[in-house]
């Protein structure tokens, strides 16, 4: 339900030490901001960069989430780094048809704590994380996942091939559904007024008297309450439906549309901020390794969060070990699963670089011992095998998915079929996402996914 740079909480507070000068900006419900458009709802989450509000804009007469930095010189740089790669998203995706979280608008905000970059943001619903917290864990049926895996890759394709721009932390906390899972938890399905004037004794950081621009957005403001509540009159039947069936943890009736969000660690394919990124256990092994990176990293981790939703459980979750860490534990878990590790490595050297509508690479092969990088003598003998863990359980993904997780085998062979390129060592061998959206798994076409669009088709029409 958020926006946030770093993954944020909602079931716990961030702690009143951290509202101090260069902590987090304290916030209270009716409170406006950048001269009185955009009004504070309630709080959505909080992550250790910033607190993510649900926020009303006055002018175009919607609800936003309103994503407020800590003011600190660290935080608020990390602010500036995000808003470039989230403004060049939204200025080459007009038609906000990209599948990426959609920028609206920045700006600073002073309080008592210093000043804060303020970033609004699209409203969007519940991670994909939360999504297989919801199902249990059990994993999602094909079509869905399908579905999901369609506009992660649009997302992808968008950012590498059209901006040359890499994610470097997917994960399923960082992919959230257009919509909430729970009816009630959206601002315009659950039928929430906005509210526009701030309760009594509630003054602060906003100003102490609202001037005449202020007034006259808040008097829009208020002509526009009437609309919403003739588009959620229209809505109520389903609203009533869907909350009868999530508490059956059935998963009929939410829409798997998504989006990529979180573009603090993004970075230019020819301009790499650091050599360590993305979340364990979703990184790829040319990381661990420190032998250079490109935007198949991006791929990898995708490839992690497909297995994700249609199992419930994460591909790789290392651990340390007796006598070695999680980088090996790491290493030792993708060979029992992909065989061992080729002895060529992928070393991505970038040239001169002009990222338009293709972007242009150069992807050098270079031979070196094991599997090369930087750190591939502190794992790998001469032979190409881990010094610390000789044995290793090989376990193929498709009778993975089979023997474990009990796919029809059919399903399995075919999931697999489109996953295990992805997941392949060398960077260079793993396909685009250009590639993925053309492949046949991701255009099998059922009878659920086609009844899905033309609801949702239909549900467009509506809204029109």
């Amino acid at each position: 339900m958020s926006c946030s740079s770093s993954s944020g909480s909602e079931g716990e507070e961030e702690g009143f030490d951290a509202y101090r000068k260069g902590g987090y900006h304290a916030v209270r419900i009716g409170d406006p901001f950048s001269g009185g458009r955009y009004i504070a709802q309630r709080k959505l989450v909080w992550g250790q960069f910033s607190t993510v509000w649900l926020a009303y804009d006055t002018l175009t007469s919607s609800y936003v989430a309103l994503k407020i930095q800590k003011s600190a010189q660290q935080f608020a740089q990390a602010a500036l780094h995000e808003i470039e790669f989230l403004s060049a998203a939204a200025d080459g995706d007009l038609a906000n048809t990209k599948c990426v979280v959609r920028l609206i608008d920045h700006f600073k905000h002073t309080g008592p704590n210093g000043q804060h970059l303020c970033m609004v943001l699209e409203f969007l619903g519940d991670s994909l994380l939360r999504l297989i917290r919801y199902n249990h864990y059990k994993g999602l049926k094909i079509n869905k996942v399908r579905e999901i895996c369609r506009c992660i890759l649009t997302g992808l394709d968008y950012l590498h091939r059209e901006l040359g721009m890499i994610h470097s932390d997917l994960k399923p906390e960082n992919i959230l559904l257009c919509s909430t899972i729970d009816p009630a938890k959206d601002p315009v399905r659950s039928g929430l007024t906005p509210l526009l004037e701030k309760p009594e004794g509630n003054a602060n950081g906003g100003g102490s008297s609202m001037n005449l621009i202020e007034k006259k957005l808040k008097r829009r403001a208020k002509r526009a309450v009437a609309k919403i509540s003739e588009r959620r009159v229209s809505m109520v039947g389903a609203t009533g439906e869907e909350a009868s069936s999530k508490t059956e943890r059935s998963l009929d009736g939410i829409d798997m549309r998504c989006k990529v969000v979180d573009f603090g660690n993004a970075c230019w394919a020819d301009k790499q901020f650091a050599e360590e990124i993305q979340t364990r256990q979703y990184r790829a092994p040319e990381v661990i390794l420190k032998s250079g990176y490109s935007f198949s990293v991006d791929m990898w981790s995708f490839g992690c969060t497909a297995f994700e939703l249609v199992t419930g459980d994460m591909l790789f979750a290392p651990k340390d070990g007796n006598g070695y860490g999680e980088d090996e534990d790491h290493l030792a878990l993708m060979m029992e699963l992909l065989g061992k590790m080729p002895r060529k490595v992928c070393v991505f050297l970038l040239s001169h670089c002009v990222f338009s509508v293709y972007s242009l690479l150069l992807i050098y092969l270079i031979e070196q011992i094991a599997i090369g990088g930087a750190k591939s003598k502190d794992y790998f003998d001469r032979h190409g095998d881990l010094k610390r863990i000789r044995r290793l359980k090989y376990w193929p993904l498709d009778r993975l998915l089979i023997d474990k997780y009990k796919l029809p085998e059919a399903e399995a062979k075919d999931f697999a079929e489109f996953l295990t390129p992805i997941l392949e060592f060398a960077p260079e061998k793993r396909p685009t996402a250009q590639q993925c959206l053309e492949h046949p798994w991701m255009n099998v076409t059922t009878q659920d996914n086609a009844d899905n669009i033309d609801a949702q088709m239909n549900n467009l029409e509506i809204k029109g």
